[in-house]
């Protein structure tokens, strides 16, 4: 998959790929606000009333790899069109899921919206696919600012179309996100990213999966941007939960999920240049520190300002340690390797989003019987994940296997 670094071409790819972050990617905030809730109405058992998340995160993982070989074969924007149309069909069938009232359907809705969020995760890489290496970080970076307005957009619609179907609650906001997939069908056509070129016989393909995990770099990569993804959903699954369970409206847990998420794009106006100053080894581990530090906010009281500050740091650390994954990655193999590093990156990324997003329904509501003490334990559940991201970055900078990469 080579394709000649033309940064003027991948500017223009840049403006779309923001576009449709902020437009599209509002229907994960408007997924992430609802699904916990609507699963509470739904589900016979309150432990599960996070399992529609934690099946798109499931679904998003599974499909990780086919996309990136899609992708791969056949193009970027038809890997995006594919996304589109599975979100579209996923909130339909959420839409008649809560009309029905079947938790199983609406399980089966969660999946395939697991499709769409497999999709948008490539946004980033798509960045990168016609930028030279100077442009990379800051492509990365603007890309996932496209965020900010996803931010916006997304706990407005909920406020806006919850009840737009009343009296079944949340169908209105689910409809609403058919409308935004048909929006990206005519934005990816836009978009002018080359097709990969096929591997001629006897052209080297790269190394093997078993090789690219056994380079330090990709590893410690995968490693950070896996932490700081699976604490981000840990916690903000559960936080419509905590804030209804400790006495507080639906509106005001849509307000602090939007702030989150405002927080987790913001930054990227300027991570990308931080990234290129201070290197990127720094800014991931400055991001695990202020992942810490939401943890510590979060066990210091239930208030409306606790959740306010541990949710904003819990954005912001996601943003470092994130992007400063995605841009080590993207440093770490050759074009041809691509597909397969993309592909299994987002694999192990969503592995680990799966796992919390299970953990965080199970803690929330089954850990002793008050949203304060199933809060508690949610961000208790922060600590190994820390300490492993932690440890693998210092055992990267000790060893002095960085030295290897073309990034500080």
């Amino acid at each position: 998959m080579t394709h000649v670094a033309n940064d003027s071409i991948a500017k223009r790819n840049l403006v779309v790929l923001i576009a449709a972050q902020a437009i599209l990617g509002s229907q994960m905030s408007i997924t992430f606000i609802l699904g916990g809730l609507a699963g509470q109405y739904l589900s016979p058992n309150p432990c599960l009333a996070t399992l529609p998340i934690s099946l798109i995160i499931l679904g998003s993982m599974l499909t990780a790899p086919v996309m990136a070989t899609v992708m791969q074969k056949h193009g970027r924007r038809s890997g995006f069109m594919l996304g589109v149309v599975a979100g579209g069909l996923s909130a339909a069938i959420q839409v008649y899921a809560l009309y029905i009232q079947s938790f199983e359907l609406f399980l089966v809705g969660g999946f395939l919206t697991g499709v769409y969020m497999s999709a948008q995760g490539f946004y980033r890489f798509a960045a990168t696919d016609m930028a030279s290496p100077a442009f990379m970080p800051k492509a990365i970076s603007w890309v996932m600012a496209g965020g900010l307005l996803a931010a916006i957009i997304g706990p407005q619609l909920v406020k806006l179309t919850q009840d737009m179907l009343a009296p079944v609650p949340f169908a209105g906001a689910y409809l609403t996100v058919i409308a935004l997939n048909i929006i990206g069908i005519f934005l990816f056509m836009a978009l002018k990213i080359p097709k990969p070129k096929p591997i001629e016989r006897g052209q080297s393909s790269g190394r093997t999966l078993m090789q690219l995990l056994r380079t330090p770099q990709i590893a410690v990569a995968m490693i950070s941007a896996m932490v700081a993804y699976s604490l981000m959903n840990l916690v903000m699954t559960s936080t419509p939960l905590a804030v209804v369970g400790c006495g507080f409206e639906t509106d005001q847990a849509a307000d602090i999920v939007s702030a989150h998420v405002l927080a987790m794009y913001v930054p990227s106006f300027f991570t990308g240049y931080l990234i290129t100053w201070f290197g990127v080894r720094k800014i991931i581990a400055l991001g695990l520190a202020i992942l810490a530090g939401a943890g510590l906010v979060a066990l210091n009281g239930v208030e409306l300002e606790n959740f306010y500050i541990a949710l904003i740091l819990l954005g912001i650390g996601w943003n470092f340690g994130f992007i400063g994954g995605t841009t080590m990655l993207a440093a770490s193999h050759t074009p041809e390797e691509r597909g397969r590093v993309q592909g299994l990156n987002d694999f192990m990324v969503f592995g680990m989003v799966t796992l919390a997003s299970l953990s965080s329904g199970g803690l929330m509501n089954c850990s002793g019987g008050s949203a304060q003490e199933g809060w508690q334990a949610v961000n208790l559940a922060m600590l190994p994940l820390l300490a492993l991201a932690g440890g693998a970055l210092i055992w990267f900078a000790v060893t002095g296997k960085h030295r290897e990469s073309t990034l500080n």
